[in-house]
This record gives structure tokens, sequence and C-alpha cells, in this order.
């Protein structure tokens, strides 16, 4: 695919909030930052509680009056699938809007990014008039049943890494439910969800019921998670940030949440594999996808020795390959990261795992660019105590963590992580082995002899431990949107 670059300054911004649908401007509460080139785009309004009560209340009243959710059902899946290609047929307005601001190459945002989002949309649309109640067992003189409902509004707090598609993955199987919804993006990549916005109304969606209120999360995510009107919560970040809305949410509710939270997922080689650059291939991809800045990064490899030194060369090689360009060049398929805050944090960590005897193999390290965004290198460091630093923490950055291990038992001991259990990777060509590590592993995700999500929607992805809990993708995250009410019928 061609021409694909573009100018950031030609890139007209939707500044604001969303409510009732219409932009709603403000104030120059936030400045926002492109990573690509340490540029401020714009100056972003913040919500307080009372802007969140409104989008709230709307999103109620909206819900309610539109008949929304109870009209048929496939009336709301074609419009979803009406959205899906509106999604499609603005491809490039919306590719723009989330690499202007994040961490996304173009070419990846207009091939990945956005035909996923459009996908997304569809399946979920698919599940509208394909998840009812049930007919119990009861005795002849009852009916006894279970059906389900929307909560009303849902409340939804996305990440910056993945803008687009992990917002959708929050508000489309609420709105798909036929609920109303409030969404917080994050206040560093604040405008293509407000372009999703729109499209959802010109699709022929309740005007009102779709709500994106924009702020940081002190403020605008924690009025979501306290608002009463809001019956349920999904959060996709930190795991700090997910104890913090679980409180917040069993303060003012109980409301049942979401959580996608961190990770440090492990890779296992074993020395059985086939192919040593395909491997190293994946696993190279998979620690420097987005700089490292995905929660399910595979950034700690554990690799049998007697493979060990042939995939850490080939992965060495494939780290002085990368090239640092602005993201909204065609060319570009590296990542800036974030934030200047973001860079110092992880060669912090880096630096401190050395002093705490990880021994480096590829220096983690400003990029030279004359770009003006912020670049790292990807690293590698080898580990001798599990305690280090590199090892424990999740970096949110390009680095690989790694150790040497000889027998299985030791393997699955050194993947064992005290807090996360997100996602894990195994690299085999010994199907019994690979069927015990799936069921030795404690992750939420294991992927064998591949690393990552492919398009299949129906396979949910979540966390064990301190890397969440519920699911978002899959019919269950359909169905955490919706509430299971039980019914007993007597004949008079």
């Amino acid at each position: 695919m061609s021409n694909l670059g573009f100018r950031p300054e030609d890139v007209a911004l939707p500044v604001g909030h969303f409510l009732a649908g219409k932009l709603v401007p403000g104030g120059a509460d936030i400045a926002v930052t492109s990573p690509g080139n340490g540029r401020v785009l714009a100056y972003l309004p913040e919500a307080g509680a009372d802007l969140v009560d409104e989008a709230a209340q709307t999103a109620a009243r909206v819900q309610r009056e539109s008949g929304w959710a109870s009209c048929a059902p496939r009336e709301r899946a074609k419009v979803l699938r009406r959205w899906a290609d509106l999604v499609e047929r603005n491809a490039m307005e919306l590719a723009r809007l989330e690499t202007v601001c994040s961490t996304r190459p173009i070419a990846q945002t207009v091939g990945w990014d956005i035909p996923f989002l459009a996908e997304g949309i569809r399946f979920f649309a698919e599940y509208c008039d394909k998840v009812g109640g049930d007919v119990a067992a009861t005795a002849t003189n009852l009916l006894g049943m279970t059906v389900y409902e929307p909560y009303g509004v849902t409340g939804a707090i996305a990440p910056w890494n993945f803008p687009l598609v992990m917002a959708s993955w929050k508000v489309v199987p609420a709105l798909a439910a036929g609920n109303g919804t409030v969404l917080k993006p994050s206040e560093m990549t604040p405008f293509s969800v407000v372009r999703l916005a729109e499209l959802a109304v010109e699709a022929g969606m309740p005007a009102g019921l779709f709500n994106v209120v924009q702020g940081t999360g002190l403020a605008t995510g924690e009025a979501i998670c306290r608002h009463p009107a809001i019956g349920k919560l999904s959060f996709t970040g930190s795991t700090r940030t997910g104890i913090a809305v679980m409180k917040a949410a069993a303060e003012s509710g109980p409301k049942p949440v979401t959580l996608e939270l961190g990770g440090k997922s492990p890779q296992l080689v074993f020395d059985d594999i086939t192919s040593v650059d395909d491997v190293a291939d994946r696993i190279f991809r998979a620690f420097t996808g987005n700089a490292g800045q995905v929660c399910v990064t595979g950034s700690r490899l554990i690799v049998q020795r007697g493979v060990a030194e042939a995939l850490i060369a080939a992965l060495v090689a494939r780290c002085g390959q990368v090239k640092a360009l602005a993201p909204w060049d065609e060319n570009a398929t590296y990542s800036p990261i974030i934030s200047e805050p973001q860079a110092d944090r992880i060669l912090a960590l880096v630096q401190g795992s050395a002093h705490a005897g990880a021994q480096e193999l590829v220096a983690c390290k400003r990029m030279d660019t004359n770009t003006g965004g912020v670049f790292l290198s990807p690293g590698m460091m080898m580990v001798q105590n599990a305690e280090c630093p590199i090892w424990q923490e999740e970096v949110f950055g390009p680095v690989l963590a790694i150790q040497v291990f000889d027998e299985d038992d030791q393997a699955f001991a050194l993947a064992e992580h005290p807090v996360y259990g997100l996602a894990a990777g195994v690299h085999t060509a010994s199907l019994p082995r690979a069927m015990r590590a799936i069921r030795t592993l404690k992750a939420g995700t294991v992927w064998v002899n591949r690393y990552g999500r492919s398009s299949d929607f129906v396979i949910p992805t979540g966390g064990f431990g301190g890397s969440g809990i519920g699911k978002d993708l899959g019919r269950q995250a359909f169905e955490a949107n919706l509430r299971l009410k039980s019914v007993l019928m007597a004949a008079e």
C-alpha cells in the first residue's frame, strides 16, 4: 500500500467532548503532545463530575426513550453493521487521527487497526439476536425462565496504546447488548474515538447513546467509576489503577467491572523447535511490537540451553535492524515511546536492573532521529536472579529479559509470576509438551507456536490474578454487558 504518508498539521482534530451527538468544545486544560515529534497538537478540555453526570444522564435517558434496548435485536444489528461500513469508508481519516497522537505507524493503523475495528463491530452485531435466556425445569404448573437485560448505562475507560481498538472492545459489546455508554479515552490519545462516535450517529445510532468525555483518570475517570447511573465498568490499564477502579465501583454500587490489567508475559522456547529463525521472528515481534507498549508483550524469554545461544544471537541481530521514522511516514514500522516520562521510566528500570546484576546483551537506549519524537532501541538483558526488576516489573517498553533452563519443570517454575497472569507463549514441536504447558501455565491466554492475537473475535482475552478479571472479546464480553433476571410464573 502506497501514498499513506501525511503531514500532522494537515489533520483536522475534533477537540472536545462528544455529548448528545455533538462535539462540545471546552477549556484548554490538558496539552496533547504527539509522540512522533514531541509537539503539542491541541489543548483538551477536562470533564469534571458535572459533565460526567450530564453524559451519564443523557445516555440513560436516550437508552430508555429511544427504544434501543427494546427494539428487535436485528434492528440494532443493522445499525452496527452500517457503523462498520462507515468505519471502512472513513478508514484513512480514522487512521490519521489515530496515528497523529499515538504510537501507531500509519501503515499499521491502515492495515490492521481500522480493519480490526470494523470487523469487531460486525462480530458483536451478530450477537444481538444470538444470546437469549433459558426455560428452567420446574413443576408442570409453573414456568421458570431466565432472561437477559442491559444494565442501562456502562462506563468505559480506555488506554492510549491502541486507542480505537481498545475503546471498541468496551463500547461495542455494551451498545450491541442494548446499553448506552460513556467512554473516557486516554488524555494522550483523545481524537480518533470522537470521530468513531460521530460515525455511530451517522449510522443511525440514537444521538446521546454513545458519549465521549475527555480528561484524566483522577478527575474524569473517578467520576465515571462512581456515577450512580452507570451500572457496569470496563477498564484497561495498569494493575494499580485497576485496583482503584474496583474500589470505586465497590464504594459506589457495588457494580460489576471488567479489568484488563498489566502483564509480564513469559515465552518458553524448548530445544525441539524446528526453526530458530522462525521462533526468533515471533519473539522479536512479541517484545518490540508497538515498541513493547502492549499489555501482552512477551517480555520474558525462558529458553532451553541447547538452543539458547543460537536463538539469542538471532535476536541480537534483529535488534540492530529497526529504524526510527515518524509514525506518519508510510515506511515507518517501529513505534515511538508515548512520552518523555515513559521513556525515562524505561531507561531507569534498565539501569536499575544492570546495577542489580542483569547483563546487557543489547543496550536499550535513545535512538538518533530528526523527527523530534522519543524512540528507544530494542534491548536484551540476561538475568540470573528472578528478583531482578527487569524480570519482575512490567516495562511497557522494548526490553526482553532472558533466563536459560535445562529441564521442563524449571521452565514452568521460571514462568510463574507473583502478580501477573495475562498471557504466555510456548514454542515447541512436541504436542505432549505443549499440552502440559497449556495446563500448567497460569495465564488467561496461552499461545502455542505463535505469539499474539488473530482476528478470531470469538476467542476471549483477559488475565488471571493481578492481570485482571473478566474478558474482552468473545461471547463472554457481550454477556458481561447484560444482567440475568430470573422469572417464575404460576398459572391462575
